[in-house]
């Protein structure tokens, strides 16, 4: 029997409460925080150094994953940052400990998927 695939939504920062936030999806969060963290690719998140995992939210099914980010992305910085401090009111970076949990094994040859 196949595992049940999940999607996530998350959000990454570069700093406490004044700091710029993305919103993002993926089907592999533990690889898309290396590739945040690690910058195999320029773009957004690496122009502006958006490392710290803040906040995240599980779905099994794609559309409701695209859907919630789609949401979240469409408000405003103040309920944003409600929502962050609700799971994580000191804003620490969720991943700090994943370091050896995902290695690729070739990372420049990887492309970062855009989101919708």
């Amino acid at each position: 029997m196949e595992s049940c695939r999940r999607f996530f939504i998350y959000i990454m920062t570069n700093g406490p409460l004044g700091a710029t936030l993305y919103v993002g999806m993926t089907g592999d969060l533990r690889r898309r925080v290396w590739q945040h963290k690690n910058k195999p690719v320029s773009g957004f998140t690496g122009r502006y150094n958006l490392t710290r995992l803040i906040y995240f939210e599980c779905f099994v099914y794609p559309d409701a994953a695209i859907r919630r980010e789609k949401e979240i992305k469409g408000w405003r910085r103040s309920k944003k940052l409600k929502l962050i401090e609700s799971m994580n009111p000191r804003w620490e970076d969720l991943a700090r400990n994943w370091q050896d949990m995902y290695k690729p094994s070739d990372p420049v040859d990887r492309e970062i998927p855009r989101s919708a």
